[in-house]
């Protein structure tokens, strides 16, 4: 799909877009409780090798979380959400050379990441559950991701009633973009995410996926996350087939659309489904 060029400025770094190919966002959550890994990376350097051996493998950025966010979690401290965090950052910062992504939407948190060295802000709340921090990202260079959500994690999917699926989260985000800009967050500093499995359920998930090229109308690069979401996962089970097939078809119809980055777990799966996507986007034949 041919599309404006955009350009995403992640402090003195500039990526320009359409590339011809997605970016691979790998995701690495320092909690308990995630549905995907959670448990696995509680131990800070087993996580920071897991972002080192993810750069080796071709990621072109790295989110690292210590919150879930998931429908139905409960929410932690800032201090336990920094004391997970704080160590695992310093190991990768030491080390890594690709931008580096803090998952969250406490503004202590975050100005706690940005001062040891956070490129980019993901806030699954899109500036809405603490009403301090987008004044935090505005201060910074970071670039920051804007993602469609409603309630907190307890209780969002009780949220998930709309008029029209599209043009309810397409209407609220555009507010919310507003809003970043207002709080004075340059244009260039923001992509933005519809936000799949927050306060959707798996009909509308579907909607928003078939629909994505509607979002190029905010004006700024895309991002998903539907890596091993439950409405993927049904599909999955429903086939006897591992959910990463399903994640690749529905990150492919998103490419196909135009969105720019993935963000995933496995990352060894998108790394080969991008390449292939980019040597079918240019025509080239040296497989």
């Amino acid at each position: 799909m041919l599309k404006k060029e955009m350009q995403w400025n992640i402090g003195k770094q500039k990526i320009v877009f359409p590339m011809g190919r997605p970016l691979i966002m790998g995701i690495i959550n320092i909690t308990p409780d995630s549905f995907s890994d959670g448990g696995q990376y509680l131990n800070p350097q087993v996580a920071a090798d897991r972002a080192f051996w993810m750069q080796d493998s071709g990621v072109d950025l790295i989110d690292l979380g210590a919150e879930s966010t998931r429908p139905g979690a409960e929410p932690v401290s800032e201090k336990e959400e920094m004391t997970r965090l704080l160590p695992v950052l310093k190991r990768c910062r030491a080390k890594l050379t690709i931008p580096l992504s803090i998952d969250t939407y406490k503004s202590k948190v975050c100005q706690m990441a940005i001062d040891h060295g956070a490129d980019i802000i993901n806030d699954v709340s899109g500036g809405g559950w603490d009403p301090e921090l987008l004044a935090v990202v505005a201060r910074s260079p970071v670039g920051y991701v804007l993602v469609h959500s409603r309630g907190m994690p307890k209780t969002m999917q009780k949220e998930a009633q709309y008029h029209d699926i599209v043009e309810d989260v397409f209407n609220e985000l555009s507010v919310k973009l507003d809003r970043c800009l207002q709080a004075g967050i340059d244009k260039e500093r923001i992509i933005c995410d519809v936000g799949f499995g927050f306060a959707k359920d798996k009909t509308q998930n579907l909607i928003l996926l078939r629909r994505l090229s509607r979002f190029h109308d905010l004006g700024r690069p895309l991002m998903i996350g539907v890596s091993r979401k439950s409405f993927l996962q049904v599909f999955a089970k429903r086939h006897g087939v591992d959910v990463e097939m399903m994640n690749i078809i529905a990150q492919t119809v998103a490419f196909w659309q135009g969105v720019e980055i993935w963000r995933v777990h496995d990352v060894v799966t998108a790394v080969a489904a991008r390449d292939l996507l980019e040597k079918i986007w240019k025509a080239d034949s040296s497989l």
